[in-house]
């Protein structure tokens, strides 16, 4: 789609000779008006289910509550928080768990801890502890396996021995690392709590929080949570909204012409947006290059276009 909506944006700007944009511009314009858009879906959303509520919204084919949801759980991710130190773990990011979060929405923690211990030997997709005690440990199919030393997360498959686990995945690839299994069928949802109110909370004998209550703080990008018996990777999983990849136009350069797209370069990435917002990304892009390039006449054409949509998805009134 990203290299439709460029051409689009470039034929309606030379039309008048308007002026050029470069491919590292556009680049610019696609993110800010790619950002725009996703942020329009969660206040559209709103308008819907306030809409709902007063009956004035339909249902079948007249139901617009279900695309919004459905491009929104596009950018819908479960993952489980990596560890900073002690009870703390880091908000979703690029370097944790691949993607940048937009928004929390939930906090879930597996409280139950049933075994601690360090791996005395490697075999692809095992744990192996010669002083393991797994079948004694209550440990079955489904418990959270976490390499403290990596970080690396895995799924018990079954308990082979009293010294061996199957696991989903390899996460063990060398002797001494430390690791924990957690108990999946424990799971409480924590619940937020403000800063300035925590030290009463986790001091007071009716308030502190328990396994079965716990909470957390959230400061900067750093999440605390008490009991701080909650410290392993593995024990904390976020479901969270993540922000869009930003779009990238890639191209090859010819040597006397212009910048032919290629897609096969490997930072090249498409628009995350659905087919119907393409016509959206135009007039917003040529807002932008209106800006950029002191044509009031181009900035102008896409805010009337925008202004004259049908009221779809947006919910305009």
């Amino acid at each position: 789609m990203i290299n439709s909506v460029r051409n689009a944006v470039l034929s309606i700007v030379n039309k008048n000779n308007y002026g050029y944009i470069s491919p590292s511009d556009f680049n610019l314009f696609a993110q800010n008006s790619q950002m725009e858009i996703y942020e329009e879906y969660f206040s559209s959303y709103n308008k819907v289910i306030n809409a709902e509520n007063n009956r004035a919204s339909g249902v079948d084919y007249a139901d617009i509550e279900q695309p919004i949801a459905e491009t929104l759980e596009y950018f819908l991710r479960t993952d489980y928080l990596s560890k900073i130190s002690a009870n703390k773990f880091s908000m979703p990011s690029p370097t944790t768990t691949g993607y940048q979060a937009y928004m929390l929405l939930d906090i879930k923690c597996k409280p139950v801890v049933l075994k601690v211990g360090t791996n005395t030997s490697i075999v692809s997709m095992q744990l192996i502890d010669s002083t393991g005690g797994f079948n004694t440990s209550g440990i079955s199919a489904g418990d959270i396996v976490s390499n403290s030393t990596t970080g690396s997360v895995s799924t018990v498959v079954s308990v082979l021995s009293n010294t061996a686990i199957l696991l989903d995945s390899s996460i063990f690839t060398t002797v001494g690392d430390a690791y924990s299994i957690i108990y999946s069928s424990t799971v409480v949802q924590a619940e937020k709590v403000i800063n300035n109110k925590l030290s009463l909370l986790v001091n007071s004998n009716l308030t502190n929080p328990t396994k079965e209550f716990p909470i957390y703080a959230l400061q900067g990008s750093e999440l605390t949570f008490y009991p701080s018996t909650i410290s392993n990777k593995g024990q904390v999983q976020a479901t969270y909204f993540r922000y869009p990849k930003p779009p990238k136009w890639t191209y090859v350069t010819l040597i006397n012409g212009d910048p032919v797209f290629d897609q096969s370069q490997p930072d090249y990435q498409d628009f995350e947006l659905p087919t119907e917002d393409e016509y959206k990304l135009v007039t917003k892009i040529l807002e932008y290059a209106g800006m950029s390039i002191r044509e009031i006449e181009v900035s102008q054409f896409g805010t009337a276009q925008q202004q004259h949509e049908q009221p779809t998805f947006s919910m305009q009134q």
